[in-house]
């Protein structure tokens, strides 16, 4: 167990963001899962704007890396498109 005090907060605060962390990138899955199985055309449109507003928000905080934010965007609007 750490014994400097600002090692003991590093834990804590550590915690926290990784619950956070681990919370915001379910989310976004959930609704990538979402829209992927979505068959209206225009209801899968509105929930894409979303799904790259929230793509976006986890790539911004390193949460997943950019790239594979670039690769999410492109195929889901390639998704909806297809409809």
């Amino acid at each position: 167990m750490a014994n400097h005090k600002s090692a003991l907060k590093r834990i804590r605060s550590n915690e926290k963001r990784r619950v956070l962390n681990r919370y915001q990138h379910k989310t976004t899955r959930n609704a990538i899962k979402a829209l992927r199985l979505a068959t209206d055309k225009s209801d899968a449109a509105s929930k894409l704007s979303t799904v790259i507003s929230m793509v976006d928000k986890l790539a911004k905080k390193n949460i997943i890396h950019d790239n594979k934010a670039s690769n999410l965007k492109s195929k889901l609007t390639k998704h909806v498109a297809k409809l």
